[in-house]
Order: structure tokens, then C-alpha cells, then sequence
């Protein structure tokens, strides 16, 4: 049965128990990449996946069916479940809970296209809108704490399906990325009563060297100390902390600078891997005095890293990233791509 189990050390949750024995040994067995004809995600292929949680479709058409722009459906190696109770409990030292969740696949387009980028920017804001009705939804659902967007785009797998997607997961708890980012943005807020972030893009604004594109609503950049060659930030330069509020011409201007960023990562590292992931403020549930200034302290943005470096021993042990490329080359080089 799949659980949460809580690193005692390093206060990491553990999602684990998500595959029997026998369905894991199958996943290490070498795989055949999926064609275009046997895409599941393919328009017409509906019957394939997991009946659809939600879809923006034309009018006059039935879910499941042809005739959608953007369809969300179920994982089928879902790693939450909806359904039960969180049944946080202790055993022994260790503290373990069930994995109530949801996780969801954001199909981005009827058509077989391996990029996001590769959209037209009409069709990128109608799948950051999805993100919104998403993350609304799900707010209705008391036990979940955080909902985290994210992308794998093209990933080193033998059996990827190649069409662009990306991926909602709900969680019962705030992931311990997210919650040491809420933790630096408080305690800066309570030092200097301004905004990390907001003083951040003042000061990539001011050195210009690490920024690789910007437009009246966003920047987007090289952060100063990154941890992967080329990875790239994207905020508003309006502050917000939660991504639910952005208007749509606001998303506009996001899916303009999305699109142009990762063409700039294809083009200049030629087409690499990657990973994409959204984070904006968790769900507000009522806890006596930790959200006093989120809506003033935090503000949503989103990473993109390329995956063209290995990860070591040392990286692992220390804690360490070690980047081989000044942030300041790796914007110079993005902002040249054509």
C-alpha cells in the first residue's frame, strides 16, 4: 500500500510503495518508445486514457471525445489517491500518512508536438489557464495543502510518449522545497518589510547581465547562484503570490516569455531534456499565525532546468551543486540563441 514516510534527519517525505515488486521489475526490462500512430494523448485516442477530469473543448462536443484544446485526465501510475482519510500516524520513531492526493495529466494540445514552445501562444495561455481552474478546483478538497505544476519534458525514459504534457500533483502537505522557499521569503520580509523576489528582479533589472528576456509584465533570467548549467526563473514583475490571480492579459505576456525562454534553451543546447515546475503560495488553511504576511512576503514564479549535466557523489553527499558555467555566460549565450 503506498505511503508518505517522514526522514527523521532530513524532514523529507518519502512518497514510497507505489509499485508491487513484480510492476517494478517490468518498468527495469527494456521499452519500446511509443509512435506517433500509438500515442494515447493523440486527438482520437480519448478512449485510451483515463476518463477526463476537465477539458476545454468546442462547444457542441462530449468529454471524451474528439473536438478538445486541452484535456486533463488521471495518471495511470497516479503516486496519490484520492480517496480516504490523511491517517497521519506514528510508528514508533517514524511518522508515515497515506498518500491522499490527486494526480493529474495536463494534456497541452490534440496534436502529437513534443514542445510546449512549439504552440502557438493562443494555445500556451489556455494550458496556463488550465493550471488556474486546476489548482481552484482542488481547493475545495480540505485535506490538501499544495497543489505543485510541473514538467518533464522529453525525460530520459525509453518509453516517453513524446506529446506534450504536464503534470498536477495535490498534496496533503507542503513539499520541503516549497515550504524553505515560504520560510527565507518570511524571514526577509520580516528583516527588511520588502519582498525577496521584488528585490531580486530589482537587482537583475540593475546588473542586466543574467537576464535573458523581459516584457512589460515578466522577467526571465539566470539566477545569480543556480544550481544547473542554463537554468532559468521566470517571475512578474508585478508583485503576487498566488498564480491564481494572474489575468489573462497577464498570461499572455507568461506564455510569451515561456514560449521564447525554452526556444532559447532548444535552440542553444539543442533540444535537451528538461524539467519545468510552478510554485505559487500553498492553499491558506487556518494555522494560527504561519500565513500573517504570505500574501505580502512570497511571490509565484517558475523554474525551468535543463538537464545536461549528471548529478555525482559529491553533488549527493554535500549538498552542493557544482554549476561548470558562470550564470552570466549561460544568459549570455540564451539571450544570442535565434
Amino acid at each position: 500500500m503506498p505511503e508518505l514516510r517522514k526522514d527523521l534527519v532530513t524532514h523529507k517525505w518519502v512518497i514510497t510503495g507505489t509499485k508491487t515488486e513484480e510492476e517494478f521489475m517490468q518498468t527495469l526490462a527494456p521499452q519500446e518508445e511509443v509512435s506517433n500512430g500509438m500515442c494515447f494523448f493523440c486527438e482520437g485516442n480519448e478512449g485510451k486514457t483515463l476518463p477526463e477530469i476537465y477539458s476545454l473543448r468546442k462547444y457542441d462536443t462530449k468529454p471524451n471525445t474528439k473536438g478538445w484544446q486541452v484535456r486533463v485526465v488521471p495518471s495511470k501510475s497516479a503516486v496519490f489517491k484520492i480517496e480516504g482519510p490523511e491517517g497521519k500516524i506514528g510508528h514508533g520513531i517514524y511518522d508515515l500518512m497515506n498518500n491522499i492526493g490527486a494526480h493529474e495529466l495536463i494534456i497541452e494540445s490534440p496534436r502529437h508536438i513534443k514542445n510546449i514552445s512549439e504552440l502557438p501562444i493562443e494555445d500556451i495561455v489556455r494550458v496556463l489557464k488550465v493550471y488556474q481552474s486546476r489548482i481552484n478546483d482542488l481547493a475545495n478538497d480540505d485535506r490538501l495543502r499544495y497543489v505543485l505544476i510541473f514538467k518533464n519534458q522529453r525525460p530520459k525514459s525509453p518509453y516517453r510518449y513524446g506529446h506534450t504534457h504536464s503534470q498536477l500533483a495535490a498534496l496533503p502537505l507542503i513539499p520541503k522545497t516549497v515550504k524553505e522557499e515560504l520560510i527565507s521569503a518570511r524571514d526577509y520580509f520580516s528583516y527588511k518589510e520588502r519582498c525577496l523576489y521584488c528585490d531580486v528582479i530589482r537587482q537583475e533589472q540593475k546588473d542586466k547581465s543574467r537576464i535573458v528576456e523581459e516584457n512589460s509584465d515578466y522577467i526571465s533570467f539566470v539566477p545569480f547562484a543556480a544550481g544547473f548549467p542554463f537554468e532559468i526563473q521566470i517571475l512578474p514583475k508585478s508583485h503576487n503570490a498566488d498564480y491564481r490571480r494572474e489575468s489573462e492579459s497577464s498570461l499572455k505576456n507568461f506564455a510569451q516569455i515561456l514560449k521564447l525562454s525554452l526556444n532559447k534553451i532548444s535552440v542553444a543546447l539543442n533540444d535537451p531534456p528538461l524539467n519545468y515546475v510552478l510554485h505559487t503560495i500553498p492553499y491558506l488553511r487556518p494555522v494560527l499565525g504561519y500565513w500573517e504576511t504570505i500574501q505580502k512576503d512570497f511571490h509565484w514564479h517558475l523554474e525551468i532546468k535543463p538537464q545536461i549535466i549528471e548529478i555525482t557523489g559529491f553533488e549527493l553527499g554535500s549538498g552542493f551543486h557544482i554549476q561548470p558555467i558562470l550564470p552570466e555566460i549561460c544568459a549570455k549565450i540564451l539571450r544570442e540563441a535565434k
